[in-house]
């Protein structure tokens, strides 16, 4: 089989992507995460009496938990399909990652497995949010910010 018919076929049973509902569920269901944590930092700040930045912290916590807990039950994945990047750009995206490299490398022991394993796609957000902000923090030394 040559390249152009492998393109033929792969483009023939393509999926179509409907882009502006994927845009409108990201939009809402980040929102929807977004607006669960406020409710989250207010809670433990008002309900609990813990200082907001405490408060901050235990959101955080929180939301990273429900996410490895929804990834090992199995029905995260289910709602990152649904709500796209509404669900992966907040910390429950990357608390999703990690979850999943560990649970997808269990059985090859801790060091091998999950060890070696758990940073698989985190390690990628981890280093280029790095060369990120150092970039921007050069960008804003050199402008005078």
């Amino acid at each position: 089989m040559n390249e152009k018919n492998f393109n033929e076929i792969v483009e023939k049973h393509k999926p179509d992507e409907n882009k502006l509902l994927n845009l409108v569920k990201a939009f809402v269901i980040g929102g929807l995460i977004g607006a669960f944590g406020n409710f989250l930092v207010e809670f433990y700040s008002k309900v609990l009496n813990v200082s907001s930045n405490d408060a901050s912290v235990f959101m955080i916590i929180t939301l990273i938990f429900l996410a490895c807990l929804f990834t090992a039950l199995g029905f995260f994945d289910n709602f990152v399909h649904f709500g796209r990047m509404g669900v992966i750009i907040p910390i429950t995206g990357f608390a999703h990652s990690m979850q999943s490299a560990a649970l997808d490398y269990k059985k090859e022991g801790l060091v091998c497995g999950i060890g070696s394993n758990i940073f698989k796609l985190a390690g990628s957000v981890i280093l280029y949010g790095i060369v990120s902000a150092y970039i921007v923090g050069i960008i804003r030394f050199l402008i005078g910010g």
